[in-house]
């Protein structure tokens, strides 16, 4: 999503950070439920500007936002969907997901939430249809039709179209992950020559092209997760769809490895904002949310109170799934022994302004200095 002029800022303070070489501190607030009958909630991303959005699982099955300022707000549902989970958001609290008839998501039904209000997207003759992002311009990006005949979509002021481009090599879209308000789209796609890798695809909206994102050395595939709106891609990058080495591109410093985190064999970058502060989740016999600020690789639990309640490294339900412009973290992790949607506020180095007043429901900040 568009920087605004907080982004901006938020960028150039996160940039002199992680020059400065000091570890990034983070407070970590608990996201909530949509229902007190609930069991669990899931974070799945936040936009540059700090929307962040997700589930909550339990009685309710309904999909929230989230703002620093306004806390949890639940997301209406329709008549033909029991289950829904959100997928992105823009600036303007804009919200893409879908509504499914199983918690696994069968069914999917592209839907777009303006002001909290359930509206499904149009699907045209296919038999599903899957919302993923939403860019400051309300451009919708994510995929029509299931199994072999799924391809990459946009919505545009509400009308369903599929993104026919091909790459110079013959690959094409399956499913489109994200949009910037560049009109670039990233997704993941087939190429008809090699049916056993995946492709890593950048689409250009204005002119209708498309090309292949490079690979790391060894590999020959690759799934781009995320796009920022300075136009870095991360994802992860694979030989025949095996293995997954996290990575973070852009057009003039092409690809570069994310390190893992210690004690880390595979993982996968899910998150990045306009300064290339890139997160993911990593694993061992657990899963691990890791941070990348350009220079080091922290796992996640490294930079909050050990004392908070939270666990982000024993477990394999958690996840960091996206970072605004400012820093702040949003995943899913274990609280208190429930699992919980959480936003991690990056805490300012000493003589950096506090961006956005804190709020919710905080553990205990973790001092470092």
């Amino acid at each position: 999503m568009a920087r605004t002029p907080l982004g901006m800022v938020a960028a150039l303070c996160l940039s002199s950070v992680a020059h400065a070489g000091t570890v990034p501190q983070y407070d970590i607030i608990d996201l909530g439920l949509v229902s007190p009958n609930d069991f669990a909630s899931q974070g799945f991303g936040i936009s540059a500007g700090g929307v962040a959005y997700g589930r909550s699982l339990g009685s309710s099955n309904q999909a929230w936002s989230w703002t620093q300022s306004g806390g949890l707000v639940a997301l209406g549902t329709i008549a033909s969907r029991p289950f829904y989970v959100a997928n992105g958001a823009n600036d303007s609290g804009m919200v893409v997901g879908n509504g499914t008839t199983t918690s696994f998501g069968a069914g999917a039904l592209p839907i777009v939430w303006n002001n909290g209000v359930a509206t499904a997207l149009s699907i045209g003759g296919s038999d599903v249809g899957r919302a993923n992002d939403v860019n400051n311009a309300g451009v919708v990006v994510g995929s029509l039709g299931s199994g072999i005949n799924e391809r990459g979509a946009m919505w545009v002021n509400g009308v369903a179209q599929i993104i026919t481009a091909t790459t110079p090599g013959g690959a094409f879209m399956t499913t489109a992950f994200a949009v910037n308000d560049a009109g670039m789209v990233v997704g993941t796609g087939i190429d008809p020559n090699n049916l056993a890798r995946n492709v890593a695809i950048l689409y250009d909206s204005n002119t209708g092209t498309a090309v292949e994102i490079p690979n790391l050395a060894g590999d020959n595939g690759g799934i781009p997760f995320g796009l920022s709106e300075a136009g870095h891609v991360v994802g992860s990058s694979s030989f025949n769809q095996s293995g997954s080495n996290p990575f973070i591109w852009d057009p003039v410093n092409g690809i570069t490895e994310v390190p893992l985190p210690f004690d880390t064999s595979q993982g996968s970058a899910r998150g990045v904002n306009s300064s290339g502060w890139v997160v993911g989740t990593a694993s061992n016999a657990f899963a691990i949310p890791f941070l990348y600020d350009g220079e080091s690789t922290y796992a996640l639990q490294d930079l909050i109170d050990p004392s908070s309640g939270w666990d982000l490294s024993t477990n394999t339900s958690s996840s960091a799934m996206g970072i605004s412009d400012n820093g702040t973290i949003v995943g899913t992790g274990v609280f208190n022994g429930e699992i919980r949607a959480y936003a991690m506020v990056l805490v300012p180095a000493p003589g950096v302004l506090s961006l956005l007043p804190l709020g919710g429901v905080m553990a205990t900040r973790r001092r470092r200095r």
